[in-house]
């Protein structure tokens, strides 16, 4: 038979079962956690109407799928989850509000496919729509932090900010408002390349390691010099990093609505119990240029093990987004959780399993005649609240089915013959105690004579003697 050469699509993968089983109980702890606190489910569409999934700003409109349908409407695959939760609110005016809503889906995106950056991928979006309240944005950063110890993935600290800070800044520095977007995509660099480069691409331009010019903004020596204060501004904790930006702005017009907002989050936060080395004030934020319009935040993992991962939850303020399709100024808050890259940390820092079966028990099936009592053996198991697998395979060989369950990772085997179904006995195995020792069995009899990790019961024994093997 010919080989079949369809392959794949560039930019797409297949999740197997070890790895989309860690995704599935990185979900399920989320979840939990986003319903503690009153957030319910929404799904909504993959496809939409072009003119709401190009609403995301001019680069994301380059990334997004479009295509006309056959019945020539012009339509893309959605490309992040806040333009559809937008369309909701404005076709559903009956919501309660504050609508708190969570929701999972895959997203598309038209990207360059990098290592770990695909062009389909899981998003995990968290939002409070109707309220002007700070206590809605606290509350946002409050469940990020909860998740991130639910999922045990300490050290991790939350930056936040404030949009209106920054729109404050180009005021501070003399600059014209039509320099804000340029300069707050350059202070975003801040993190990767260092103060002295961020300062140099503000002003004349530099050389990056590879040679290559970066142009500069050509920015004069004060405007410079007043970035630069910003940037080094005291923010050691919360109540320094506020005391900092009033001295820095003084009387400034522009900065007293961002630094009461940001006073009034962290005053929130404190009584939340979220301390200052969890959530803190990190001025060079400049996240969302297109639609945050208040508060801005991302959670950053410090763990070296988890590689250069970066930003794996991150939101803001969008207090102008569903205004677009409902007509009136509706106040929105929330934050996106990239699933795959939290994923791919959670598997690099040792905090992840990626166990490719669901099972903890497998029977074994020595004698085909008996097939009715491996069955009646697996209901029982079942019955009792593991999950048991029946091996349905062709090898006959004890040593190919223990295999097959070595390869599974299954940690517990039942194995019981026609002389054990006579003398009313069953024998166990921990698997797993097999691997640690590099025990290699060929074949019946040796099996009965290796004595690690097996104990032969009495059928009555069995599941107490399962509970016991795996510890619940």
């Amino acid at each position: 038979m010919a080989e079949n050469k369809v392959r794949i699509l560039k930019g797409f993968r297949d999740v197997l079962p070890g790895e989309m089983l860690a995704r599935e109980d990185l979900i399920r702890k989320i979840k939990a956690v986003y319903e503690s606190y009153g957030f319910s489910p929404l799904a909504t569409p993959a496809i939409e109407p072009i003119e709401l999934v190009m609403g995301s700003g001019e680069e994301a409109n380059k990334q997004i799928y479009t295509f006309t349908d056959r019945e020539g409407y012009e339509v893309g695959l959605i490309y992040e989850l806040t333009a559809s939760l937008a369309r909701v609110i404005a076709e559903n005016r009956d919501l309660p509000t504050p609508f708190k809503r969570y929701q999972i889906q895959p997203v598309w995106r038209f990207d360059k496919p990098d290592p770990g950056r695909y062009r389909e991928f899981i998003q995990f979006d968290i939002d409070i729509v109707g309220s002007k309240s700070m206590l809605a944005d606290a509350e946002i950063i409050c469940t990020m932090h909860e998740a991130l110890k639910v999922l045990e993935m300490e050290p991790f600290v939350i930056r936040y900010s404030s949009r209106k800070i920054l729109n404050a800044l180009i005021d501070f520095a003399g600059l014209p408002p039509e320099m804000g977007h340029p300069v707050f995509r350059t202070l975003d660099k801040l993190d990767k390349q260092g103060i002295e480069a961020v300062l140099l691409e503000l002003g004349p331009g530099r050389v990056d390691q590879s040679g290559d010019k970066i142009e500069g903004l050509k920015l004069g020596d004060e405007a410079i010099a007043r970035i630069e204060r910003f940037l080094k501004i005291e923010q050691d904790d919360r109540s320094m990093a506020l005391k900092s930006l009033r001295e820095l702005f003084g009387d400034l017009p522009s900065a007293a609505e961002g630094i009461t907002e940001l006073d009034e989050v962290s005053r929130y936060l404190e009584v939340m119990r979220v301390p200052d080395s969890r959530a803190r004030i990190d001025v060079s934020i400049a996240r969302g240029l297109d639609y945050y319009t208040g508060p801005v935040y991302e959670a950053i993992l410090l763990d070296e093990s988890a590689g250069r991962i970066g930003s794996v939850m991150g939101g803001g303020r969008y207090d102008n987004t569903v205004g677009k399709y409902s007509g009136e100024q509706i106040p929105a808050t929330g934050a996106s959780i990239g699933v795959d890259r939290l994923l791919a940390a959670m598997i690099q820092m040792g905090k992840a399993q990626t166990k490719p079966s669901t099972s903890d028990v497998i029977i074994t099936v020595m004698d085909r005649n008996r097939i009715a009592e491996y069955i009646g053996i697996a209901r029982e198991i079942r019955n009792a609240g593991y999950n048991a697998e029946l091996y349905v395979g062709n090898a006959k060989q004890i040593k190919k089915q223990l295999k097959y369950a070595d390869r599974q990772e299954i940690p517990v085997a039942v194995i019981a013959g026609s002389d054990e179904f006579e003398r009313g006995e069953v024998s166990i195995k921990d698997l797993r105690k097999i691997k640690e020792e590099d025990v290699d069995i060929s074949d019946r009899q040796e099996w009965v004579e290796v004595k690690v990790g097996q104990v032969t019961i009495p059928r009555k024994e069995l599941l107490a003697t399962i509970k016991k093997m795996l510890g619940r």
